[in-house]
């Protein structure tokens, strides 16, 4: 199947089928995920699904989604899973981690199939095998890179914007939190306490906990947030010049101003990379536990979490080659 006819293909009139629309709709109602993850989970099946539909039946088949039901999906096989995977290693050209993505779709949606609608006779998704991912520690700041980016902020001149943008990279660098969670903080959230309740990944809570340092930059914060208002309201903890909510966007972009006057390149450092930075830190100097660290970061699962053990493997590393021993050699 080439790929030119494929996506010609998935530019007619494809509706998608009962089946993957109930999916969808049960990961919304029952799992809570968030709409940007259905959004890639119905992206990825209904490229599945044409595939599967065309190597079925020949890319001159005029595509039905009343064929898409139970019958169709147990008809797939080993082969035709492969095949798949084969296409986008060769033909669409998905890296691994995009083709694990991928397949890891494919896998939870049989399993809907087999164990909650039960319409699978068996599920042959479970020896679908996903591509090694040659994984990358994380990027993050040092101390001193720390330094240079918070004092980077003080040579900003308008008052208003100096107290707001540290207290939003402060409180990035000393919790962790995500970009979306940051942005969605109101300031009744953070009056009068050291910790907070947020929504993050997934529609789940957690509980965020603030230092004292913090807690005085925050406060700093918004005694000029308030005088900048007038006695207008605004729910935000953080807004604008415009006097509304920041954007996620519009923080990205403060953020990347002051990572370019620190001197870091925006290329590699971003946002997210604080958030790097910020559990990369708690463990290596703040002698935080893996798991505990996991709490902090909301991660479900720890795996996760571990990829900031990289810091453990260097100290090993460095231990080694100062052995005396070798220097007798």
């Amino acid at each position: 199947m080439k790929k030119l006819d494929f996506y010609e293909k998935i530019k007619d009139n494809y509706t998608r089928p009962t089946i993957l629309n109930d999916y969808l709709e049960y990961l919304k109602s029952i799992r809570g995920l968030s709409p940007l993850t259905i959004k890639e989970y119905g992206y990825d099946l209904d490229n599945f699904i044409l595939f599967i539909f065309y190597r079925k039946n020949g890319i001159e088949e005029e595509y039905d989604n009343k064929k898409i039901d139970k019958n169709f999906f147990n008809s797939i096989d080993n082969s035709d899973l492969y095949s798949y995977v084969s296409f986008l290693d060769n033909d669409i050209n998905d890296n691994s981690s995009t083709r694990s993505r991928k397949i890891s779709s494919i896998k939870t949606f049989f399993n809907y199939m087999y164990t909650d609608i039960e319409i699978l006779d068996k599920n042959i998704s479970e020896k679908l095998k996903k591509p090694k991912i040659h994984k990358k520690n994380p990027v993050y700041l040092t101390l001193s890179d720390v330094r240079k980016l918070l004092d980077s902020i003080l040579l900003e001149e308008n008052l208003f914007l100096r107290k707001r943008d540290y207290a939003i990279i402060y409180l990035f660098l000393t919790t962790g939190m995500r970009l979306s969670e940051l942005a969605g903080i109101n300031i009744d959230d953070v009056l009068n306490t050291d910790h907070f309740t947020i929504t993050g990944k997934g529609s789940k809570q957690r509980v965020v906990y603030i230092n004292k340092s913090c807690i005085k930059i925050i406060n700093d914060y918004i005694a000029e947030r308030n005088k900048y208002l007038n006695k207008e309201k605004n729910a935000a903890l953080f807004i604008s010049t415009r006097k509304k909510r920041m954007s996620k966007r519009s923080i990205q972009y403060t953020i990347d101003k002051y990572l370019k006057k620190a001197g870091f390149d925006t290329s590699i450092y971003s946002t997210h990379k604080l958030r790097h930075t910020a559990a990369t830190l708690m463990y290596r100097y703040g002698d935080v536990d893996i798991r505990t660290l996991q709490v902090i970061l909301g991660h479900e699962s720890l795996a996760t979490t571990q990829i900031y053990t990289h810091v453990e493997n260097e100290d090993v590393k460095e231990a080694i080659n100062k052995n005396p021993i070798e220097k007798i050699l």
